[in-house]
């Protein structure tokens, strides 16, 4: 039962090249920076990312990105990626853009054995109606598109019928886990990660700290151990690697009695 592996490389140490990886995190918030940098030197390429988006040029998924080791992307938006804005526009990159909130489902579906699902998300446009591009030819043309997909009459609303995903392998990011993989996460980090943790066959977790069995209250746990199979312990280094997009700041205020004498 004691899922502890004593470090990322060897975590990831058996990832094939052209598995499915779903990767937990929302832009850079929350996402499993070491296990990225792991797998990056591990080596495996041809790999189909699913995540919210390819986090950003230079950091995150962006460094698979840019070392050319994905395929093929499942995301909600391109985000801040200038990289992965060119691939895909240049025809390098295959690339299904998905509904935020369906994508969610659609990895959670799949870690709950539920093959597909209705959603009126999408109906009325491409993502139902088909015609969104995946990739590109190299003169800017469409070189393949999404298809059609099952819309039916539920309830007295149009859905579109999305299917599940179950990905080969999930990284994500936790604050707590303990050694039988029972998982707490921390605020903004409880984003995608519980949904790409319960898609993966493998589900590889790195935590910033790890307890001993039973010192999580059963009632605080956000993801199960049955859906865990590896855990790697930070440093405390590693734990405080932690970046945000963009830093967004206020310069400072006049004191409200100045403001009021020159009012």
């Amino acid at each position: 039962m004691d899922k502890v592996f004593g470090t990322a490389g060897e975590a990831v140490a058996d990832i094939p090249s052209g598995s499915m990886v779903a990767v937990g995190g929302f832009g850079l918030a929350g996402i499993p920076w070491i296990l990225i940098d792991a797998l990056l030197e591990q080596g495996a390429d041809r790999l189909t990312v699913v995540s919210n988006n390819c986090g950003v040029d230079g950091a995150g998924l962006g460094l698979l990105l840019e070392a050319r080791r994905i395929d093929r992307v499942i995301a909600s938006y391109v985000g801040e990626n200038k990289e992965f804005a060119r691939q895909y526009l240049a025809g390098e990159l295959h690339v299904e853009l998905t509904p935020q909130g369906t994508l969610a489902e659609r990895l959670r579906a799949g870690g709950a054995g539920i093959g597909a699902f209705f959603t009126p998300t999408g109906v009325g446009t491409q993502v139902a109606e088909g015609g969104l591009p995946t990739r590109y030819h190299t003169d800017g043309s469409i070189a393949e598109a999404s298809a059609p997909k099952e819309v039916r009459d539920l309830g007295g609303r149009p859905m579109v019928l999305e299917e599940a995903i179950v990905a080969d392998i999930a990284l994500v990011r936790a604050a707590v886990a303990d050694r039988h993989g029972n998982v707490v996460f921390h605020a903004a980090a409880r984003n995608f990660n519980p949904a790409a943790a319960m898609s993966g066959r493998l589900t590889i977790v790195e935590a910033e700290k790890v307890v001993e069995a039973g010192e999580i209250d059963p009632d605080a746990v956000h993801l199960p151990g049955v859906f865990v199979q590896r855990v790697v312990e930070l440093s405390p280094e590693e734990a405080a690697r932690k970046r945000i997009e963009k830093r967004t700041t206020r310069g400072a205020q006049p004191p409200a009695d100045a403001t009021s004498k020159e009012a």
